[in-house]
């Protein structure tokens, strides 16, 4: 694709691994936005960055970056703990944000976040690119113009013993230092809390894309064999009954999916590994016609959508597409509501949480 005359300038925060296989080939290959600047702490990390990827700037300070009146946007690619710190930084400078999902660990945080976006007026977009998967998207469109009044909704996530075997094939061997920041201790030991807000971001932002907002959640939670499942009721506002299963590895393969009834017709769908740059298989019925349609998703780089969906909005005015702070908040509290009701038992309703997952 050409790109466009116009592109949004990106500060890219962070060099790391999401950036790596993710973040550096979107803004590339974006029509309508480009990697204008580089922060990364870490000297050899930024330095090497620098070389393959060749930023116009590159920058070891934060605030230099945001200094920099070139720069019009912030993607935020570095660790969950960061998230709210670097992006009411970013606000305060004036810069729209692109942030990796999930928005933030706590209910308070992401809050105070969603009040200052609202102050500013700026754009704020959660890393939530399944949104932009072309299946996904089409799955929303039907359900609105064919299904109408929901009954029945399923969704699942199962990441997968083998799933390394397989990224490792498809994302380039990232490039690691010593001297990059971390957050104190090591979030990924705390291996119930990181894959509820690391896998479970993504089933919860689905579910209420496709289904709409979750007000009651009802959760139980198994730990066997160094596996983790979440089985989790839900209520939507709509009045449809939900169901949805976290279960994080599967001895299996790698699976996303949904399956949704309503008054007109249906819609179920599977997705596969975001890195194989693949739409979801989705087909939809409508009792209408009594015809099924299997739509075909020819651009699935659902991390260059979203950038270039992002960029959109902010050049053109184009209505957001991607998760909004809204959403985003929406989710830390459903996230919220499910590690608390796998404790209790019992349903929680999301507007009453708060603290951590």
């Amino acid at each position: 694709m050409m790109k466009a005359e116009r592109r949004l300038r990106v500060g890219l925060l962070g060099g790391g691994p999401i950036a790596q296989i993710a973040h550096f080939d979107a803004l590339h290959k974006a029509r309508n936005a480009e990697l204008y600047a580089l922060c990364e702490a870490a000297p050899d990390l930024r330095a090497r960055m620098s070389t393959v990827h060749a930023p116009t700037v590159a920058y070891a300070d934060y605030a230099e970056m945001l200094a920099d009146p070139r720069v019009e946007a912030v993607l935020i690619g570095i660790a969950d703990a960061y998230h709210v710190p670097r992006a009411l930084e970013a606000l305060a400078a004036g810069k729209h944000v692109l942030v990796e999902k999930p928005l933030g660990v706590s209910v308070e945080e992401v809050e105070a976040l969603r009040d200052r976006v609202r102050q500013r007026q700026l754009i704020l977009q959660v890393g939530n690119n399944r949104r932009f998967d072309p299946g996904v998207a089409f799955a929303r469109d039907f359900l609105r113009s064919e299904v109408g009044a929901l009954l029945a909704f399923k969704a699942w996530y199962y990441d997968s013993t083998r799933r390394y075997t397989m990224t490792d094939n498809l994302q380039p061997i990232p490039v690691l230092s010593e001297s990059a920041q971390r957050p104190s201790g090591n979030p990924k030991a705390d291996k119930r809390r990181y894959f509820l807000l690391t896998h479970g971001s993504h089933l919860v932002d689905t579910a209420r894309f496709l289904g709409g907002e979750l007000i009651a959640v009802r959760a139980r939670r198994l730990e066997r064999a160094g596996a983790y499942c979440w089985f989790v009721d839900v209520d939507f506002a709509s009045g449809a009954l939900g169901h949805l299963d976290l279960s994080v590895p599967v001895r299996g393969d790698f699976e996303e999916g949904f399956q949704i009834h309503g008054e007109g017709g249906s819609v179920q769908g599977r997705a596969a590994l975001p890195w194989f740059h693949k739409s979801s298989v989705v087909e939809a019925y409508s009792e209408a016609d009594r015809q099924y349609r299997r739509p075909l998703g020819e651009d699935a780089h659902t991390y260059k959508l979203q950038v270039e969906g992002f960029a959109d909005t902010i050049l053109n005015g184009t209505p957001q597409h991607g998760a909004n702070v809204d959403d985003g908040v929406a989710a830390v509290r459903a996230l919220v509501a499910i590690a608390r009701s796998a404790e209790s038992g019992e349903w929680v309703r999301l507007s009453e949480v708060t603290g951590t997952v």
